[in-house]
Order: C-alpha cells, then sequence, then structure tokens
C-alpha cells in the first residue's frame, strides 16, 4: 500500500469512528450540560469535607454529572480542594468526572462491544474505592495544607473570592432553593434553564472539539498505518499472567505520552485493541487519560513538583490494578470479547440505526444551539461567561479562574486557559464586547450569593451596600449577604 493510499484509508477510518458515534457523543454532551446547568459548585464542596465511603460516593455522583473534560475537571478538583474540600474527595470527583460518564461508555459500546462500556464502569467505581483507601496514605497532613495554602494565595481565594470554606455559598443556595420553593425544579421546566444547558453543552463541543479530532485521527492511522507487529513488540501477548500485568502496566505509559485525553482516547483505544492489547490494558489506558503529560505538569503547578509525582504513581498504581482486576472478573465471567479484526467502524453510509440516530441529535443540537444563541431572549445567561480561550461555559460566581482587562471581566475554566491568555492576551482580548448583561436591553443582573440571574426591575429583595445597589432572587440570600457582604466582589450584581 502506498503512502497516500495509506493516508487516505487512515484518515477514512477516523471518519466512519466518528460517524459510528457522533448521535452518542452529541446525546452524551447534552446529558452533561443539563446537569452542569442545575447542579452548583457550592452544594459539591459543602458535602466533601472528609474521604468516609459517603463522601466518596457524593463525589462520585458529583463527577459523574459534571464536564467530562480532564483539564475542566483537575481544574475543577483543584478549585474544590483550594476551598475546603478533602483532598481525596477532590480527587475522587476528578477520576469519576473523567471515567464514569455516559458519552464514554456509549462510544465504547459502539465501537468495541458493550464488554467494555460495562468493564469502563466497573472498573472505575474499583478504581474509585483503590485511590480513596490509597490516596490518604501516601500524602500527608503537612504536603496538603501547603499545597492549600499555595493555591488560595495564588487565587487570591482567602481574599477575593471570600470562599474558603464554601459555607457562605452553600448556604446561599441552599436559601435561594427554600425561598423559591427549589430553584433548579422550577428552572428546569423554562427555556431559560435550558438555554443555560444549551450553553454548557455548545461550549463543552467547542473546548473538546480538537482533542476528538486528534483522537479520530490518531486512532485511525494506529489502526491502518502502524504494523501489528509495533503493537505486539510494546505489548506482550501469549504469556498469561505476566502478559496481563505487563499490558495494564505499559497501556498507561502510552497515554502519558499520547497526548490525548477525555473522549479522545477511545478512538485510540479501539485502534490498541484491534493491534492486539489485552482487554485490561485497554480499559488501564482508557483509566489514564489523567496522566497525559499536559495534566501531570498542571498537577505540578497546581500542588507542587514534589505532590504531583507522588500523585501520579498513585493514579499510574491505581489505574493499572484496576485493569488488572476487571481483566480477572471479565475472564472468570468468560466475557472478555475475541480480539477486533477487520473495520473497527462501518465503511458507508447506509439507512441503518446509526443513520436515522446522527440525523435525530443533528436536528435536536441545532434546536440547542438555538437556544444557546438565544439566551439572552429567554432570561438565560444571567451568572455565566465564556472561555475567551477554549470557549467553555463558566459560572462567573465560582469560576476556577478570573482576570480583569480594559475594564472588562474574563472568566475561565481552568489555570491553563488563564495561563494561555495571560501569554497571548492580543489573540482572546481584542475586540471582546461587553457582557451581554451589560448590553442588552432589559438585562439581568446577577444574585452575588448564589449567582442566579435576577431581573432588576422586580427582585425578590434588595441591599445597598457601600454604595452599590445589590439584587437577590430570595430574602435568603439577602440575608446570607448581609451577615458577612465581604465574601462577596463589590460589583457582583453588576455583572
Amino acid at each position: 500500500m502506498g503512502v497516500l493510499s495509506t493516508v487516505g484509508a487512515s484518515l477514512a477510518e477516523g471518519f466512519w469512528m466518528f460517524y459510528d458515534t457522533l448521535w452518542a457523543l452529541v446525546l452524551g454532551f447534552a446529558l452533561s450540560g443539563a446537569v452542569q446547568a442545575f447542579v452548583s459548585k457550592a452544594q459539591m464542596q459543602r458535602v466533601l469535607g472528609d474521604h468516609r465511603p459517603v463522601t466518596v460516593v457524593r463525589s462520585s455522583f458529583f463527577g459523574m454529572v459534571s464536564s467530562s473534560c480532564s483539564y475542566a475537571a483537575s481544574a475543577l478538583a483543584k478549585t474544590l480542594f483550594a476551598r475546603g474540600a478533602d483532598f481525596t474527595a477532590s480527587m475522587v470527583f476528578m477520576f469519576a468526572s473523567t471515567n464514569l460518564v455516559v458519552e464514554l461508555g456509549i462510544v465504547l459500546w459502539l465501537l468495541i462491544g458493550w464488554q467494555f462500556a460495562v468493564a469502563e464502569f466497573l472498573g472505575g467505581f474499583l478504581m474509585i474505592g483503590i485511590l480513596a483507601v490509597v490516596l490518604p496514605k501516601v500524602v500527608n497532613v503537612g504536603e496538603l495544607d501547603a499545597a492549600r495554602e499555595r493555591l488560595r494565595t495564588a487565587s487570591g481565594a482567602g481574599e477575593h473570592d471570600g470562599h474558603g470554606g464554601g459555607g457562605a455559598d452553600a448556604a446561599g443556595v441552599d436559601a435561594a432553593n427554600a425561598g423559591q420553593g427549589g430553584s433548579w425544579r422550577r428552572r428546569v421546566r423554562t427555556r431559560a434553564g435550558w438555554s443555560e444547558a444549551s450553553g454548557y453543552t455548545v461550549s463543552d463541543v467547542t473546548m473538546l472539539r480538537k482533542e476528538l479530532v486528534i483522537g479520530f485521527v490518531v486512532a485511525g492511522f494506529a489502526s491502518m498505518a502502524v504494523p501489528v507487529g509495533v503493537w505486539q513488540a510494546l505489548f506482550l501477548t501469549g504469556h498469561g499472567v505476566l502478559s496481563a500485568v505487563e499490558n495494564v502496566v505499559v497501556a498507561p505509559v502510552l497515554a502519558f505520552i499520547s497526548f490525548v485525553c477525555s473522549v479522545g482516547n477511545v478512538p485510540l483505544a479501539a485502534a490498541l485493541w484491534k493491534g492486539g492489547i489485552s482487554f485490561g490494558g485497554v480499559i488501564s489506558f482508557i483509566f489514564a487519560d489523567l496522566l497525559a503529560l499536559p495534566l501531570v505538569l498542571i498537577y505540578r503547578k497546581f500542588y507542587g513538583t514534589r505532590l504531583a509525582l507522588r500523585l501520579s504513581l498513585v493514579f499510574w498504581a491505581v489505574m493499572s490494578t484496576a485493569g488488572l482486576v476487571t481483566e480477572g472478573i471479565f475472564t472468570a465471567l468468560r466475557l472478555v470479547p475475541v480480539t477486533l479484526r477487520g473495520d473497527i467502524a462501518t465503511t458507508h453510509i447506509g439507512l441503518n440505526y446509526t443513520t436515522v440516530l446522527n440525523a435525530i441529535t443533528l436536528v435536536a443540537f441545532g434546536y440547542l444551539y438555538w437556544l444557546y444563541k438565544n439566551a439572552a431572549r429567554f432570561g438565560g445567561g444571567g451568572g455565566y461567561a465564556k472561555d475567551p480561550v477554549c470557549g467553555m461555559q463558566v459560572r462567573t460566581s465560582d469560576a476556577p479562574a478570573h482576570d480583569r482587562r480594559d475594564g472588562q471581566d474574563y472568566y475561565f475554566c481552568s489555570d491553563k486557559c488563564h495561563a494561555t491568555l495571560v501569554k497571548h492576551p492580543e489573540r482572546y482580548t481584542h475586540g471582546q464586547p461587553p457582557d451581554d448583561a451589560a448590553t442588552t436591553e432589559g438585562a439581568t443582573v446577577t444574585d452575588p450569593v448564589c449567582g442566579m440571574r435576577v431581573d432588576p426591575s422586580s427582585p425578590a429583595a434588595t441591599l445597598t451596600h457601600d454604595g452599590v445597589e445589590h439584587a437577590f432572587c430570595s430574602t435568603g440570600c439577602r440575608d446570607t449577604f448581609t451577615a458577612d457582604p465581604s465574601r462577596y466582589p463589590a460589583d457582583a450584581s453588576l455583572r
């Protein structure tokens, strides 16, 4: 096969993998957007103060309903830890956010079989259980206190945000819910609420588009252009337990150097399965998206070199162990599928369930995009901003990073995006329009306590503090603000 033919076949393989999984990706991003819009970070940090079994379960649940982006998950885990959440609970949240997500399981099922989807969730829970037991034993309190203080100093969490313990924020959310009969239940029945959910969906797609493209393209080349002998040289086969152990240990190393994370590493996992890697090796490779080199460097920046190195080694050991145990369970139950042969994906468009589902989900995504573009018209979008670097939608009240330039506020999903803007401000700040809330006639303002959008002409409560008038969604939020107004930015209601 000539070079051009190989390139063409590889790109075609990547495209057909994408075609087979398009509807699943849209469905997963839509569900993720919905839960992100209706579950607040304040609720999370309020209940993640230790690493007892019940807290680990809560951490896993909150991770499952959060963004599946590895970078966003690491940033959110860092923010939760800096504001008082237990370190182990924060890491469990991060693991669940990138491994126990709907779109990941569906894409696995479509590309290489239901067994991998089930193993992903079973192994994910095993991995989280092992992590919850091992991590507290290998990190000491002094290191964690130093890391938390470093993060708070770097972000000004103790002074600017005022959310160190999360108590006021959680109280504000509770007050808002109590004052309005459960605000999320009301918002889930409105176009305003769903326009905010669609904002998360569109921004997640925007944020992960490069990861997905790279993942499918690399998987296509790995499947069609890399000889099987290469994979057999990397991963032992035919040596029983020795092969199983070697595969689960080496697979995370490959993830470390592949630079592909989030859902984007699933197509590459399919190519590895086709190349002959063991069942457990595939699972540990998928788990190891949190060990991609860029993320390890982020851990170093967040927590310091020593803690980041220890954390990465623990992650590696936990991911390999979970992959090996999962393979053992599936082998005992005789559920390990035969090695994939032939094409990973379909090779033509036909009138089948894939085509029909793709068409339906594309129409649904078009409707979500319409809601997103008309959020201000429906009263949505309040208290949210778009990360100018990656395009992710973030709550302004609890964004992991914030910057103000030339009178304009910028909010970021992670310190990585903030650092990118600081390094290249001309790429992201030139010609940025002011927030919709400041320019749209009849625009709403933000409740400084819970972040909910409020009509300034008819708020549930108001309060003037230091010459600034604040509007609140409920008297509960007003009372929370009155108790300690220094915890909230002076211009919060004007955003």
